[in-house]
């Protein structure tokens, strides 16, 4: 493809919203164009890329006999509202609109409610399954605050794949096919990724995965073993000690009353008292019931220098939404009149709720109940009493691996995979049944699958760029190579560049060629910027040497290269 032929339209300067270095470099190299927040428009060269990728996720899912069909973006109310999710979907920015007849639809943001429907309409028996479907389609997410480009947009491009079984266990047979075809697409995309254990969230069921692909400005923290394959995103990351507290062994002291005047905060309590957060607890207030017509107040203990993991409560509790936090008002209605920041465990009439690392300390300070006063000494047991201990707080770099020796480190993720094992959730609510050998009718098992198209792609040149642009996995690079024709009005310049496009081509090797009657400065630039694999810069200069130059855009290696030997250095270069 020649430059003049194409549509691409560089940047000098990246647009004010453009926060982190992918988006500042997908816009000013002319990838994506803004329509309106959260929406964009993918040019000829943005397509490329994407149009790649989906093409590795094609291979890799007929590879475990996923096949693909395409479900409708616009989706009823109907199907929402037999899922029970019609009335419970704002946290996934549902858009919902009605038509000239005043029924209602939704911009589908997922499609587990539509594959449910398509699938029980045909599969009535055992013979019919397993049955695995997938598609790649465009989605649609009302986000509150869209950024960070196709990061965090309204509307995208996600593979989405679904599976139906007979039961469980031909369920985790299928969720196990996926999880290795995942491996595969994010491994042939030559990124560097971790494969986490996650929680699940609106979508339901109870076995799920993430796929990060790492970068410093990922919005997900993971944590991962020092040694061994462990790793999980920090919502359900394992919390556990790599050491005992100090107090662990201490003997039990006589409690003691001391006044701590305006002191709200640990942060202030610590440098009061001259001790680090680590060897305080606080008590946090939240409201445990199932629904918003009860109330039923608990305490929850955790250290000074921990914070309280809300998904592991939630869990814990067997809720069905994480537990509120209670009010300043209504913590004084607790505690008896004590304001947040001098409240403790000690006479409370209520449950209490300790981590696993409170469990083990002595004689630990705590709120008096009585506004700026703190207790000294106070122990487990003989002060106050626990209604359970458990896993309650965020796991940190530092703590023990939970699935063997080490300790476990931390790094920051762009989800762009997830893999979800639902069990009945969606087939139960929406009758998705089959007759079993007896004739009897049985729910079928389900798992859901996500890729996100152009969030991957985007990610990619997050983790792969440096400050003159972007470095293209060679994978779902827009072309493989790029031509800088210098003097593109000299014939024996411009004959050689179609000379090498045509034998590139027929190896396999898409090329652009930048035929501009540019500088060749701004050629250089823009090259760098684009981030091709391989560039080669033909010039009248070089070739009257008999040579060209051809730079590896990842090493900044150059080399001069004779012309009939163009090819194969670029293959041996590629391979590399």
């Amino acid at each position: 493809m020649k430059w003049t032929k194409s549509f691409i339209y560089t940047l000098k300067e990246a647009p004010s919203d453009a926060e982190i270095a992918s988006h500042k470099l997908m816009v000013r190299s002319g990838l994506i164009k803004k329509l309106a927040p959260g929406i964009y428009t993918y040019s000829p060269l943005g397509l490329r890329a994407i149009r790649k990728f989906e093409n590795i996720v094609r291979e890799e899912m007929n590879a475990v006999d996923s096949v693909e069909l395409l479900m409708p973006m616009v989706q009823p109310a109907q199907v929402w509202e037999e899922s029970g999710r019609w009335a419970t979907s704002g946290d996934m920015g549902l858009l919902k609109f009605k038509n000239r007849n005043e029924q209602e639809f939704c911009l589908g943001p997922t499609h587990e409610e539509v594959i449910t429907d398509f699938v029980k309409r045909d599969v009535k028996s055992y013979r019919d399954l397993p049955k695995s479907l997938y598609q790649i389609q465009t989605k649609y997410r009302d986000e509150i605050r869209p950024r960070f480009g196709l990061m965090r947009g309204r509307e995208f491009i996600m593979k989405d794949a679904y599976s139906f079984d007979r039961d469980q266990q031909a369920a985790y047979v299928s969720y196990d096919k996926m999880y290795g075809a995942y491996r595969k697409i994010f491994s042939r995309l030559g990124a560097d990724f971790r494969v986490v254990d996650a929680d699940s969230g609106s979508i339901g069921g109870n076995k799920s995965n993430e796929f990060h692909i790492l970068a410093e400005s990922g919005e997900d923290h993971i944590l991962a073993a020092e040694q061994g394959e462990f790793a999980a995103n920090v919502e359900v990351c394992p919390a556990i000690d790599a050491e005992d507290p100090k107090s662990a062994n201490e003997d039990l002291r006589p409690v003691e009353e001391f006044a701590t005047p305006n002191l709200r905060t640990i942060a202030d309590l610590a440098e009061f008292m001259g001790r680090p957060e680590s060897e305080l607890v606080k008590t946090l207030f939240f409201d445990a019931a199932a629904s918003e017509k009860e109330f039923k107040p608990i305490a929850v203990l955790v250290r000074g220098s921990d914070e309280l993991n809300l998904i592991k409560l939630k869990k814990h509790l067997d809720l069905p939404a994480e537990p509120r936090m209670l009010t300043d008002e209504e913590v004084r209605k607790v505690t008896g009149g004590a304001s947040p920041g001098s409240c403790g465990p000690v006479g409370l009439s209520i449950p209490v709720y300790q981590d696993n690392s409170v469990a083990k300390m002595k004689n630990i300070v705590v709120g008096a109940n009585k506004d700026d006063v703190h207790l000294k000494h106070v122990n487990q047991g003989r002060d106050f009493k626990v209604a359970a201990t458990a896993d309650l707080r965020f796991a940190k770099a530092g703590d023990k691996n939970p699935a063997g020796d080490g300790l476990l480190t931390s790094y920051r993720g762009i989800e762009v995979g997830h893999v979800f094992y639902l069990g009945t959730k969606y087939s139960k609510a929406m009758k998705a049944d089959y007759l079993d050998e007896n004739g009897k009718a049985q729910v079928m098992e389900m798992g859901c699958y996500g890729i996100g198209i152009t969030r991957t792609v985007q990610a990619v040149v997050e983790q792969n760029h440096d400050a003159d642009g972007i470095i293209w996995p060679l994978a779902i690079a827009p072309y493989a190579v790029h031509v800088c024709l210098l003097d593109a009005e000299d014939q024996t310049s411009s004959d050689l560049a179609d000379q090498l496009t045509e034998k590139l081509e027929a190896v396999g090797l898409d090329v652009l060629v930048d035929d501009r009657k540019e500088r060749p400065g701004v050629k250089f630039k823009d090259a760098d910027l684009l981030g091709m694999p391989v560039r080669v810069v033909i010039g009248k200069r070089s070739l009257e040497r008999g040579v060209v130059e051809v730079v590896d855009r990842k090493s900044r290696e150059k080399s001069e290269v004779e012309p009939d030997k163009i090819l194969g250095f670029i293959q041996d270069l590629l391979k590399g």
